[in-house]
């Protein structure tokens, strides 16, 4: 059965509601717990201090603050983990040998570098975009609206809430957005700024000239989404993946509450709804609140798939050690 140890003190609330967490998720994932006062003797007190409770699960070990849906993942990684090496040894013994296999040598690979292929893939992802007006500018307008077009069933790509390379302003906001001393879209390019379809489909499509310049193929708030989680990619990567998660409070809290507020404000208060006063957003309102959403949703995420990926590591090495002790013959 799986040993799950508590670390905790007396008087301790949080300790008791881990406590309770662990019962409750019993059925769903058996477990044997004990559980340690950290200040039982000094050696304790010493290594813990007032960092209570603290939960070790088999390889795994969660720190306060600890919510009950991070206890039942982590529980669920190690009893999958348990079943995968109870796999290979019964594996071993029905057949006399283990054998390193392409979906192990396929594992063994992307354990090791999925920062880097997903550090690729988000840099590809976000690349594509700002490439298209490079390509316009260039000239080479097949392969840039090529780009537009792929990107344009993930994004609205409306002009007045994108970026512009190559041109006199970054941004060409509505005049709603009220920015002093930047023209707004129609003042640079006669586009209607009204809310009714045929502006919006006008505002979709257009991607600049020479004297604009050149749209980025994806709007503002998303440029930075994918850009913020590239960041906290190659922060994660070169800190050696050993950041915790994030809490899940502070994603909401700092992530979601305000692109939230930031997004439906402007939807809510815009045709067809008209639900609340008309507001329209600044791109630097966008740009920080998709940084924030991109980072901690990061933050949140990879610290979680990175356990799930040094579970695999460490059956992966398991499995090694094990074919390395078998007698060449059976190899």
């Amino acid at each position: 059965m799986l040993k799950v140890i508590l670390y905790s003190r007396q008087d301790c609330h949080l300790c008791e509601q881990v406590k309770a967490d662990l019962v409750a998720l019993q059925d769903r994932f058996p477990h044997q717990l004990t559980e340690i006062d950290v200040d039982s003797t000094p050696e304790l007190r010493k290594a813990f201090g007032f960092e209570v409770p603290v939960v070790e699960i088999g390889p795994y070990t969660l720190k306060a603050p600890i919510a009950q849906p991070e206890l039942a993942l982590t529980l669920g990684a190690a009893h999958d983990r348990q079943r995968h090496i109870a796999r290979l040894e019964l594996d071993a013994e029905q057949t006399g040998s283990i054998q390193w296999t392409k979906a192990d040598r396929f594992t063994h690979w992307l354990s090791n570098h999925y920062l880097a292929l997903l550090n690729f893939l988000v840099l590809l992802y976000m690349g594509l975009p700002v490439l298209a007006p490079v390509l316009m500018n260039a000239g080479i307008t097949a392969p840039a609206n090529v780009i537009y077009r792929l990107y344009s069933g993930v994004c609205h790509q409306l002009a007045f809430r994108s970026y512009f390379l190559f041109g006199e302003q970054a941004v060409y906001p509505r005049a709603a957005a009220g920015m002093d001393g930047v023209l707004s879209l129609q003042q640079a390019t006669g586009l209607d700024e009204s809310g009714d379809s045929a502006a919006l489909l006008a505002a979709r499509r257009y991607v600049g000239d020479e004297q604009v310049g050149y749209k980025v193929a994806l709007c503002e708030r998303d440029i930075f989404i994918y850009g913020a989680i590239l960041v906290f990619g190659l922060v994660y990567g070169a800190t050696g993946r050993k950041l915790p998660p994030l809490p899940w409070y502070l994603w909401v809290g700092i992530g979601m509450v305000p692109i939230g507020l930031d997004g439906f404000s402007q939807l809510l208060s815009q045709p067809p709804l008209n639900f609340l006063s008309y507001r329209e957003s600044t791109p630097f309102l966008r740009s920080l609140t998709g940084f924030l959403f991109g980072f901690t949703t990061a933050w949140f995420g990879y610290p979680m798939l990175e356990a799930s990926m040094a579970e695999a590591r460490q059956i992966m090495a398991t499995k090694l050690r094990r074919i390395a002790r078998q007698p060449a013959s059976s190899r």
